[in-house]
């Protein structure tokens, strides 16, 4: 596999220090290598949200399925992030959408965002898996007086794309709702909840697997070719044929697996740490005590929350290269962001940090759809850090795309768009230094 990152990116070492880990071991995830000569009716690349997401719905659809992962299921993105299940999936604003794809589109694409969240519910309460879930919806925080008058006036576009009603909460509002700190105000949206995102995925993974598909770990693709009227694809130790092949590798993607993908993905790193458990005293000192997910306004956001158990977790973009060295870099500065924003938290021990991959599109879109020029494979990536709902709903999607069977949640036009290449090729990550750069700078 060629990738875009340094080997470290895609080793153990930024997963060493994940919190997720000690709720949902390793070795509970680890499943046996796919070997010799395999036949299903479809293939799944990657045991995240999107591929055990695809693999559930179509084995209880009577499909008979294999996964196929790298390392272990949940290993990538989705056994490492936030655990935020809420609207999002792209990085466009609705006069980009609204000018590309019209008003209609645009207002389906804000209901699936929505309906991405119903269904990530929907598969928590079906399959009875304990998620550690809270948070009424998410609040968004304002980091200066700008984004708060932008915020309110947010709101009536809230209501109106969302069905739902948003609460504007001025700067002197936010301590009677235990969200103290350097904000102007904020907006509460009531969609979507927190969770440990390990144990959904395991949830995930028991479930599909009790539908009758096979998953297997250590079983990194080589290659993906045509074989007679299907596809053949290859791992170090099987040779597995199937009538269908769903990619869903997100930023653990590579340029040659197929090589469609090759410039059509970039990933980007993200950056989680948490703290021990905390006192009330603690809580009380720092006015956070409420149990909303949040992130901030700036382009280069944070995101936190308080945990069920009192831990505060804390994460933020950034982290342009990849090695032990700058682990300790974007650590250190993880570290530095949250004791500026929570000065009272100050002596607070994080033994916990631990960062992954984020993934992009050209055109800040997710994709689900078919891999042009290999009949029979299909796609689903670029979530843009909002995969916990946006992924298991695409993996939803791709089980009707995928066998050609009229989908049954919505499948709105942005999601159908062809994806575009970046510029650079395999160059690209150097776009994201400008990139950071100005939005760090349009942040003050």
């Amino acid at each position: 596999m060629r990738r875009i990152f340094p080997a470290h990116a895609y080793g153990d070492a930024p997963l060493g220090g994940c919190y997720w880990a000690d709720t949902v071991p390793d070795t509970a995830l680890h499943r046996p290598p796919a070997e010799g000569g395999l036949r299903a009716d479809v293939v799944i690349i990657g045991a995240g949200f999107t591929g055990l997401s695809a693999a559930l719905h179509m084995a209880e659809g009577g499909a008979d399925v294999i996964v196929l992962e790298a390392a272990f299921p949940g290993w990538g993105a989705s056994g490492r992030n936030g655990g935020f299940c809420c609207l999002g999936g792209a990085k466009i604003g609705d006069a980009t959408l609204r000018r590309y794809y019209g008003e209609d589109a645009r207002r389906a694409w804000r209901r699936t965002e929505a309906g991405a969240v119903s269904l990530t519910a929907d598969l928590i309460a079906r399959h009875a898996i304990e998620a550690d879930t809270h948070s009424q919806g998410e609040t968004i925080l304002a980091h200066n007086i700008r984004q708060m008058r932008r915020l309110r006036d947010a709101a009536p576009d809230v209501a109106r794309d969302y069905g739902v009603t948003p609460e504007v909460l001025e700067a002197a509002d936010l301590p009677a709702h235990g969200m103290a700190g350097p904000f102007q105000g904020a907006l509460t949206v009531p969609i979507g909840f927190a969770l440990n995102p390990r144990k959904y995925l395991a949830g995930l993974l028991n479930a599909a697997e009790g539908a009758g598909a096979r998953v297997h770990g250590q079983s990194p693709v080589e290659a993906i070719k045509p074989d007679g009227g299907g596809l053949r694809v290859s791992t170090p130790r099987a040779e597995v044929t199937a009538k269908r092949v769903i990619l869903a590798t997100n930023g653990y993607s590579s340029e040659d697996v197929p090589a469609w993908m090759a410039a059509r993905y970039l990933p980007a790193q993200s950056n989680v740490l948490t703290t021990r458990p905390l006192d009330q005293v603690e809580l009380d000192a720092a006015g956070w005590t409420s149990r909303q997910m949040a992130y901030d306004t700036r382009n280069l956001l944070h995101y936190f929350r308080l945990m069920p158990d009192n831990r505060f977790l804390f994460g933020m973009r950034g982290g342009l290269q990849s090695s032990d060295a700058a682990d300790a870099r974007i650590a250190h500065l993880a570290r530095r962001h949250f004791e500026t924003m929570f000065p009272a938290w100050s002596h607070v021990d994080t033994p916990h940090s631990w960062s992954g991959m984020v993934c992009f599109s050209a055109r800040a879109l997710p994709y689900c759809g078919p891999i042009p020029g290999l009949p029979g494979a299909f796609a689903g990536f670029a979530y843009h850090g909002n995969g916990v709902a946006m992924g298991s709903y695409t993996g939803a999607l791709l089980a009707d795309v995928a066998m050609d069977r009229p989908a049954r949640l919505p499948y709105p036009e942005v999601m159908r768009a062809p994806a575009r290449r970046f510029p650079l090729g395999r160059m690209r990550r150097a776009l994201m230094w400008p990139a950071y750069a100005m939005a760090g700078l349009s942040d003050f």
